[in-house]
């Protein structure tokens, strides 16, 4: 339902239709809005073309006086909204009105037959500035709406109820000393909960309530800024400033808020460093230890942090050469430290020309001067009772070894530095766990001997010195002196070699065995060379000659050719040997020659035995291990061997290891003379096999070992078996085959038999024995023996006597049952 905009010309209700169309309801894809007109309107509306189509619609509306509630309302009545009509009332009350939507019937409520709207409670716009409301006409008789629901909003309009406030506050910061004018601080920003859309309830200004004339704020922006140039930290370093936020643009009856700013002012390096006075004395005992603090100066600074840091420097030469200056860092002094020893007696005083400058500058204030500043320092020397001071750092002296008891070995000496120039003693350090062998003259300071001195054992003796005062001697010096001894000639030389020396059978006359040397414990002055020599006196050796190579060594040389070990293994060879020290010593040693099989082909002179061993770098006692161990395997091995032969497996599988299988034997056969191996009367006769049933695991017992040469004369014919004359080799192979398969005793899996018939039928008989040895035969062959040396193996084979038989079958059952 579109209504006229002409409908809102009403000055009243100008800004209420300008409302209403920013909220009005969607019906139908259209929007409506409701005229006060009782008179029938034309609505127009803009169609996607451009077009505008005008509906004519009928005399019904809503109407209404109010959009509007102010909030905080408190009064005692409910505050009235506004006021519903319908074109459709005619004030009969017939026309029933509902108010549906949110906050209605608990906040908004409606006269149902009037239409006025009524607030019941107080609102707050800061938490809902808008309610959405339904508005419908009902007809009281028939219950049916005269129009369709129509939605209505209602604004909480504002009013000035909250005052702006500092979230965040109070606030901290900070800005540098000496800023200039104008230098931005801090930015500070109020919160207002009132509408700002409407008045001035939530317009804010800012001002300094407190901290003018050093700070100032924007009143708009809330910028709080320097306004007195050169703020002295040193001054003062801490401000408070207070500001405050009002609404209604700063107006009269406008809420307001304030915060606290706390502002320090930051360090600068704006102040040098100030000596509290020039001139300072200290006083140094001449004792005092090189490198240690001697005393301290400081210059003060205003200054913080790193500004305030302080490097001390001593200007003239001659403070420099003798003291040195540091900083503490935790106190900032000047730290002074002794560099070189103090003597009271050569200088007693001194003179320090100090200065102490700042690190860190800031070149904008360098208009302010320099950062520095100077004083004086007099140390002065203190004079101490000090302890002998010797005349050298230290002492080398030397004395000869095997001197008498007593000689002097050198002196020290030491004096008193003080100026009183005291008598001074000497004494040696001693320790227990070494021996003494000197001492010193207390006065004079002479060291002596005290016993025989030994090059050969101590070449050098370390001693220390001591000396006093002897008005105080309680203040001791103490000074190292070390002796050296001399060497003499006092060790003859010894050859150097101790092993025997080997000669090879092989030598020949002339040939140099060996080169032998001699050692001297004495210095190489009393011994660099050596004579060597055969002992004097003693007839020539008409084996062996010496030969002096001049170069401290000598050779051994054979005499003759062809030395035999056997016939004398060692030989025994006396040598001296000279030194050409002062006085001349000498000492005779006995070689060992041993005479050995030399192995050929190397230089080495090892006799075979000792070169076996030692090639294989084996001891004998390793050599005797291995050799046991070897033996042991043997007999091992043997051992095992003869176990394995003495054990002997049995031909014949015991009766309760039945099987049909094929066995192989390694021996080889005797031919038809060979019936004890096996039964083959079931692969050549069926007949003789059906009624015997021989196995072929187990010896026969009816065979008969032949160990005579007669025909056994009982003897079983052919036609004595019984054999079905008809029996087809086909079927006898199937019957086979069935017994295979019901016997239990076979190995669960296949095995292959062979069978094979010799056939049956012939009027004469068979000649074969296969037949006749299945069955005892009671026939006589002794006539075999007649019918010629054709007949003869045959008549071997049976022609045994009947007794013969018994006992070759009494036999077989022993060896059956071994």
């Amino acid at each position: 339902m579109k209504v006229n905009p002409s409908s809102c010309l009403c000055p009243v209700l100008l800004c209420l239709c300008f409302l209403e169309r920013g909220y009005e309801a969607s019906h139908h894809g259209q929007a409506r809005v409701i005229s006060r007109s009782h008179n029938a309107t034309n609505s127009h509306n803009q169609t996607k073309d451009g077009e505008t189509e005008v509906h004519h619609r009928p005399k019904r509306g809503w109407i209404w006086n109010q959009f509007f509630v102010l909030e905080e309302h408190f009064g005692p009545d409910a505050q009235y909204v506004g006021k519903l009509h319908s074109n459709s009332d005619k004030g009969d009350g017939s026309v029933r009105y509902i108010l549906s939507g949110e906050g209605a019937g608990s906040i908004f409520i409606i006269n149902e037959v009037t239409g006025d709207i009524h607030a019941t409670k107080s609102l707050d716009r800061e938490k809902k500035s808008h309610y959405v409301l339904h508005a419908q006409a009902i007809d009281i008789n028939t219950n049916k709406p005269l129009e369709p629901e129509s939605e209505f909003i209602i604004k909480v309009q504002d009013i000035n109820d909250n005052a702006p406030k500092f979230p965040d506050g109070p606030f901290v910061t900070s800005v540098p000393e000496m800023s200039e004018v104008g230098t931005s601080v801090f930015q500070v920003t109020a919160t207002d909960a009132d509408d700002p859309t409407y008045g001035n309830s939530a317009r804010v200004v800012y001002s300094v309530l407190h901290g003018q004339p050093y700070f100032s704020v924007d009143p708009k922006s809330g910028i709080i800024r320097t306004a007195l140039a050169d703020m002295d930290r040193e001054a003062r370093e801490h401000y408070s400033v207070v500001i405050q936020a009002k609404d209604m643009a700063g107006q009269v009856g406008g809420l307001s808020g304030s915060t606290t700013v706390n502002i320090t002012l930051t360090d600068v390096n704006d102040n040098p460093p100030k000596f509290p006075q020039k001139n300072y004395q200290v006083f140094v005992p001449e004792s005092a230890q090189v490198g240690k603090p001697v005393g301290k100066i400081k210059a003060n600074d205003e200054d913080i942090g790193i500004n305030a840091e302080i490097k001390y420097s001593i200007l003239n030469p001659e403070g420099a050469g003798m003291f040195s200056i540091s900083t503490d860092k935790d106190t900032r002094e000047g730290v002074i430290t002794l560099r070189k020893p103090l003597n009271y007696e050569k200088k007693k005083q001194y003179s320090l020309h100090i200065s102490a400058e700042n690190t860190h500058l800031d070149p904008r204030f360098t208009y302010l001067g320099s950062f520095k500043d100077d004083a004086t320092l007099k140390i002065t020397v203190g004079d101490v009772d000090e302890p002998p001071v010797f005349s050298m750092d230290y002492y080398i002296m030397e004395v000869y070894e095997n001197t008498k008891v007593g000689t002097e070995v050198g002196a020290v000496t030491a004096r008193d530095p003080d100026s009183k120039n005291s008598p001074v003693r000497y004494f040696i350090e001693r320790r227990e766990d070494k021996e003494v062998y000197f001492d010193i003259e207390s006065i004079s300071g002479v060291i002596r001997t005290t016993q025989l001195l030994d090059r050969e054992d101590t070449p050098w003796h370390n001693i220390t010195v001591m000396a006093t005062e002897e008005d105080n001697p309680s203040l001791q010096s103490h000074v190292p002196v070390t002796v050296q001894v001399l060497d003499v000639n006092d060790n003859p030389p010894m050859i150097s070699t101790e092993d025997e020396i080997i000669i090879c059978e092989s030598t020949r006359a002339g040939q140099v065995i060996q080169t032998i040397t001699a050692v001297d414990k004495d210095d190489f002055a009393n011994g660099k060379g050596f004579s060597f020599s055969f002992p004097g006196g003693v007839p020539a050796n008409p084996n062996f000659t010496i030969k002096d190579n001049e170069d401290s060594t000598a050779s051994i040389i054979a005499r003759r050719r062809r030395f035999h070990r056997l016939t004398q293994e060692l030989y025994e060879l006396p040598v001296v040997v000279w030194d050409d020290g002062e006085p001349v010593l000498s000492s005779t040693s006995t070689l060992t020659l041993r005479v050995c099989s030399c192995q050929r082909g190397t230089r080495l002179k090892i006799c075979q035995g000792e070169a076996f061993l030692s090639s294989a770098g084996l001891s004998t006692g390793a050599l005797i291990a291995i050799l046991l161990c070897v033996l042991i395997l043997l007999a091992i091995v043997i051992l095992f061997i003869t176990l394995r032969r003495s054990k002997k497996e049995p031909l014949i599988i015991s009766e309760e290891d039945i099987r049909e299988n094929v066995v192989t034997y390694d021996d080889e056969g005797g031919g038809e003379e060979d019936t004890e191996a096996f039964d083959i009367i079931a692969l050549r006769n069926p007949a003789a096999a059906e009624e015997l049933k021989f196995r072929r695991d187990v010896r026969p017992e009816c065979i008969r070992p032949w160990s005579s040469r007669r025909p056994v004369r009982s003897r079983l014919s052919p036609s004595s078996l019984d054999i079905d004359e008809e029996m087809d080799v086909g079927e006898f192979i199937k019957q086979r085959v069935v017994e295979a398969d019901q016997d239990t005793s076979v190995p669960p899996y296949d095995s292959l038999q062979t069978y094979a018939y010799e056939g049956q039928g012939s009027p004469a008989g068979s000649i074969s024995s296969l037949g006749s040895a299945g069955a005892h035969s009671e026939l006589d062959y002794n006539s075999l023996d007649n019918w010629g040396p054709k007949f003869e193996k045959i008549a071997e084979l049976y022609g045994e006597e009947v007794e013969t038989a018994s006992e070759s079958t009494e036999k077989a059952e022993s060896e059956k049952q071994t």
